[in-house]
């Protein structure tokens, strides 16, 4: 294989178990990864492999800061893999499909792996298209999940790191569009399959609070200026809508307020063609 491949791995250091397999799943593949990283987000790190460089950040840096910190020692890599540290790869192939998909299609940005647990089961909330019924029904998309996941060094390049004021939440999306803006393809790809174990979102006052503050982000950044009141408008009803926790529901709109006052990177709207094609795809930014 001509694409040399790089992995990295986020963990605060409450999986030893789940990661240790992860690393085995990882040695077990047909073909190797040309680097490992196991960035350490604020935490020490257990004794890894001889082949896996190991990286302690004196402070947890969230999920954009840890990643950008591994991004850091994957420079000379074709294309970099993100893994949860609690996931696991079932199959020996997952490496080499993932090299034969890049080296197939220069124009391929991001692929995105399928979630399921133990018992092979898709959550809804696992499938990047707003139509979920079918998690086995991949192709082009408009994002892609945190947990298992490729990104064409070429494309990184291009369009910058993770947006280190996001720290978690919607993280994915930014890099998602600004990808698509840029003319790469983002791709869903069921036959990658990381097993996770089976969870649910957390909902406590800082999830809710980086949530909302988030999404205001992401129309800061990208959305042209039409579509910004249009974005927000929409997830304000949804939130008020689905939530029945008043500490939350509070906690959300703080965060929305939050998003408005403070720095969140630069302003670079996406082009009405993208807007375009994101609507060709299934899901218009608007929700």
């Amino acid at each position: 294989m001509g694409v040399k491949l790089g992995v990295a791995i986020l963990t605060m250091g409450t999986r030893p178990k789940e990661l240790a397999e992860l690393l085995a799943s990882l040695e077990m593949q047909t073909v190797k990864a040309a680097k490992v990283v196991v960035v350490g987000n604020g935490c020490g790190l257990p004794e890894l492999p001889s082949w896996a460089d190991g990286v302690e950040l004196a402070e947890n840096l969230g999920v954009t800061g840890g990643r950008n910190a591994a991004l850091d020692h994957l420079r000379d890599v074709d294309v970099v893999i993100d893994l949860d540290d609690d996931g696991l790869l079932v199959a020996d192939d997952v490496l080499v499909r993932i090299a034969t998909l890049y080296e197939g299609d220069p124009g391929l940005g991001i692929v995105g792996f399928r979630i399921a647990d133990e018992t092979g089961v898709t959550q809804r909330r696992h499938v990047p298209r707003l139509r979920a019924g079918d998690p086995m029904r991949g192709g082009e998309v408009t994002g892609f999940l945190g947990g298992g996941h490729a990104l064409s060094s070429k494309m990184l390049e291009q369009v910058g790191d993770w947006p280190d004021a996001f720290f978690f939440a919607h993280e994915e999306t930014d890099m998602a569009w600004r990808a698509l803006d840029a003319g790469w393809r983002v791709l869903y790809v069921p036959e990658l399959l990381l097993q996770h174990p089976r969870t649910s979102p957390t909902r406590h006052s800082f999830f809710y609070r980086v949530n909302a503050r988030n999404r205001v982000y992401l129309a800061r950044r990208h959305l042209p200026a039409l579509l910004v009141p249009v974005y927000l408008g929409v997830w304000v009803a949804l939130t008020v809508a689905r939530t029945r926790d008043m500490a939350g529901l509070k906690a959300w709109f703080a965060g929305f307020t939050e998003g408005w006052r403070t720095p969140c990177g630069r302003r670079k709207p996406m082009r009405w063609r993208t807007v375009w094609t994101m609507t060709r795809l299934g899901r218009p930014p608007i929700i």
